[in-house]
């Protein structure tokens, strides 16, 4: 299979998880590893980048920001947004326990990778992965508030929402909801609303040019300890993916019903509960979504970025 395939396809499944709630794209690309290259060529605005295009030179300037990796990646992402957007929520609406279920295995395997990388593990280490989980698990558990939908604050949830995006284990979808911003951006794209889109769209281009630079610094120079940060963001966020959930209350957004207050609960506490559709059927799909990623890793997929 062609390299240029392979990340296509792993754009496909970014842009499939960033469609769930809770669900982060780069999760995906952590799974798929091709975080580092992704985050490397995003944060290459610099001064040789600007230098580059007032000299019109568009071969280098796309050879600067590793074109031949970030076209494929994300034709795949919007293929999926519009090919398999409609599939996922299906899925979510219909089956939301065995989707939350291959997710939970997908990122609990995830979360074992980085920390398999993470080199001498020490109480460093171990403090940096236990502030993860706390954010990961506080972000995953706010209630939305409603915020101002002024322009700065358009531009404002732009940046944060984006920078949600590439960071494993948060949502950027997720975090509009949070901010009480998901329906009025939802809404003024449906209607065309040119102005707030370009002001939503500039907040995002400048949080991920921004954002993407300090994660590859980061990545760069404290890479175990980022790893287990990253780690710990991640294993909190499986408290909203958490297969077994009752919700709490409901918000409508235009044509969509999606859950804003829920509490976990075990299997047995179901109502009506039944062993094998409530508890066995969640945990094969637990299963399958740990084991694809040690599938994934098997066909080196997780070696594009070499």
């Amino acid at each position: 299979m062609p390299n240029w395939l392979k990340v296509y396809l792993g754009g496909v499944m970014m842009g499939a998880a960033d469609v769930v709630p809770g669900v982060s794209g780069g999760t995906i690309a952590f799974i798929l590893g091709l975080y580092d290259r992704l985050i490397n060529a995003l944060s290459g605005v610099n001064k040789d980048s600007i230098k580059l295009l007032l000299k019109g030179d568009f071969k280098g300037l796309w050879g600067h920001f590793d074109g031949r990796f970030l076209l494929p990646l994300g034709l795949g992402i919007l293929t999926s947004i519009f090919a398999i957007a409609g599939l996922i929520t299906h899925l979510l609406a219909t089956y939301p326990e065995y989707l939350w279920s291959f997710f939970f295995g997908l990122i609990l395997a995830s979360a074992y990778f980085l920390i398999s990388q993470i080199h001498a593990f020490s109480s460093r280490h171990f403090a940096c992965l236990v502030v993860g989980i706390a954010v990961g698990a506080a972000i995953s558990l706010i209630v939305p508030t409603q915020l101002n939908t002024s322009y700065p604050m358009v531009f404002v949830s732009g940046m944060i929402a984006i920078c949600a995006m590439i960071l494993p284990g948060i949502s950027g979808s997720f975090l509009l909801l949070m901010m009480g911003m998901y329906g009025f951006i939802l809404g003024a794209v449906k209607s065309f609303d040119l102005l707030i889109i370009a002001i939503f769209a500039c907040g995002a281009l400048i949080g991920l040019l921004s954002f993407s630079k300090v994660l590859n610094y980061l990545l760069k120079h404290a890479k175990q300890v980022t790893l287990s940060a990253l780690t710990g963001i991640m294993l909190g966020a499986l408290v909203k993916v958490w297969p077994w959930k009752v919700t709490d209350s409901w918000v409508i957004i235009g044509d969509k019903k999606l859950p804003v207050e829920e509490h976990l609960i075990l299997p047995w506490q179901l109502m009506s509960y039944q062993i094998s559709t409530d508890l066995l059927l969640p945990l094969v799909f637990i299963l399958l979504g740990f084991f694809s990623v040690f599938l994934i890793s098997y066909v080196s997929l997780r070696k594009i970025y070499k």
